[in-house]
């Protein structure tokens, strides 16, 4: 035997293989949670290095969100053509390239390039990792595994802003990229090593060698008009021709989509899916929580800093108890949802992030910061329990061969649900404040308008978190009408 390859070969055939599997998968996933994270911390220099404005600099996340969540699904039937790590590994290569033009970019409209490109990296690299964990790790361990997995996402939540800040702080922005690019060459190289093909997909089955470029068509213009309105709307105006065209658009795509993928031969989206009541029931709950977990990370940062009077850094350290709540009780819940099932976790979940919720919505403008790290522990708490039981009655009510382009899909769920979050949870803050003679925007906050602005801001704000709490809590019922033990779906 070859002297070079019998590392791989030990690797390969180890019988702890599937935690190099795991390894390889978390290293990508922590990279891609870390950069995003990390990359918001660096906004503010970055606006000033390339004098933009807010708004412009805004669309560094949103153009990143928005190519990631138009690429899922294409991506997601690509690696079951090709294989999941051959389409995780080239998302690394996508990644690491956009990282060297983002890191060396001369222009703004160049650094926005490269987070569009980026974003695209980033749907390989997420929408096979959780399909190649759930493939590997056999069903009775399979909570164990997705529990870790999300307790990866917790850390890479909290590492982003401290590892993003320090390289800001100490060698400017451009590091972010820079170390970005270089731990993507190492994550490339490791999946190399470690990714065979049984991860791929099931090799028993003939491959399907077509693409449905018209499923994956429509899918993108669902996606791009909806969002696009959604995020839009409070600025246009939500009666706006253009918002409510692009509305318009999108219901209209959508169900051309939907009879598509009825009648195509080898459909982008299988709608079987959603023949199981465990499926629709799973991934509405889903849905819920993260469009009213979006309410935490984007509306909080203005209360601590404009409410409280926080500096940005003691506001950043007051969110990380949340992102900690959820890297713990992660694996806790998958491990226990292998024992006890998956149900009654995700319910005791959103009841405790519902409660969170509530919390935040009794908020003022003298609270604790005690309170606030309470609250956000609770709700953190409560994600952490409802994700992996959710995540695993998911993943095992569909066949196997199927995980890519669920995974695929669930990713578009949570990217979709927060970006939606935002626009709706925004609108009841900025409604709030108009409706009392102020600014309809939330920057409006930041200028010196006095103890009134900031009490109409809490007020909207405390209405926001209210009509959360509300969502936690439908998906609260969702979780207990879901039905328990599910059996993987015939093929």
């Amino acid at each position: 035997m070859n002297l070079a390859l019998g590392p791989v070969a030990r690797i390969t055939r180890s019988a702890n293989y599937k935690w190099w599997v795991f390894s390889s998968v978390a290293l990508g996933l922590f990279l891609t949670v870390t950069d995003q994270s990390g990359v918001n911390i660096a906004l503010p220099r970055i606006a000033e290095h390339f004098g933009a404005d807010l708004p412009a600099a805004q669309w560094i996340a949103l153009g990143f969100t928005l190519s990631t969540s138009v690429m899922f699904m294409p991506v997601g039937r690509l690696s079951d053509i090709f294989g999941r790590s051959h389409v995780f590994m080239a998302g690394f290569a996508i990644f690491v390239a956009a990282a060297i033009i983002g890191g060396t970019a001369v222009a703004f409209p160049m650094l926005i390039a490269a987070k569009l490109l980026q974003g695209i990296g980033v749907a390989g690299i997420e929408a096979n990792g959780m399909a190649m964990v759930a493939d590997i790790f056999p069903e009775r361990e399979r909570g164990k595994a997705i529990g870790l997995y999300m307790s990866i996402i917790g850390a890479g939540a909290v590492g982003g802003p401290v590892i993003g800040g320090t390289l800001v702080s100490l060698f400017g922005w451009r590091s972010i990229y820079a170390a970005s690019a270089c731990v993507g060459i190492i994550a490339l190289l490791l999946a190399a090593v470690v990714l065979r093909r049984e991860v791929n997909r099931d090799d028993s089955q003939p491959a399907r060698t077509s693409f449905d470029w018209t499923g994956a068509a429509l899918s993108s213009i669902v996606l791009v008009c909806f969002l696009l309105s959604i995020t839009n709307g409070h600025r246009l105006g939500w009666d706006s021709p253009v918002v409510l065209g692009g509305i318009g658009a999108a219901v209209a795509s959508l169900a051309l989509f939907v009879w598509w993928e009825g009648k195509a031969e080898a459909p982008m989206l299988d709608l079987t899916f959603f023949r199981s009541k465990v499926f629709s029931l799973g991934v509405s709950a889903r849905f819920l929580s993260f469009l009213a977990g979006s309410a935490v990370y984007f509306i909080m940062p203005f209360y601590l800093v404009q409410g409280l009077g926080l500096e940005p850094s003691h506001a950043g350290l007051l969110m990380v108890p949340g992102s900690i709540a959820i890297g713990v009780w992660g694996p806790v819940s998958g491990r226990l949802s292998d024992k006890i099932g998956t149900r009654w976790l995700t319910v005791v979940g959103m009841a405790l992030a519902g409660t969170g919720m509530l919390l935040f919505s009794t908020l003022d403008e003298n609270s604790s910061t005690m309170k606030v790290m309470f609250s956000i522990f609770l709700e953190g708490t409560g994600i952490g329990l409802f994700s992996s039981p959710n995540t695993s009655a998911i993943m095992t009510a569909i066949d196997s061969r199927k995980f890519s382009v669920a995974s695929a899909f669930l990713n578009l769920v949570r990217t979709s649900a927060s970006l939606i979050g935002i626009a709706i949870f925004t609108a009841i803050v900025v409604f709030t404040m108009s409706s009392q003679g102020f600014a309809p925007d939330l920057s409006a906050v930041t200028e010196t308008g006095g103890i009134e602005i900031k009490l109409v801001f809490i007020a909207g704000m405390k209405r926001a978190f209210f009509a959360a709490a509300m969502v936690m809590f439908a998906a609260l019922i969702v979780s207990a009408l879901r039905p328990e033990n599910p059996r993987p779906a015939a093929d």
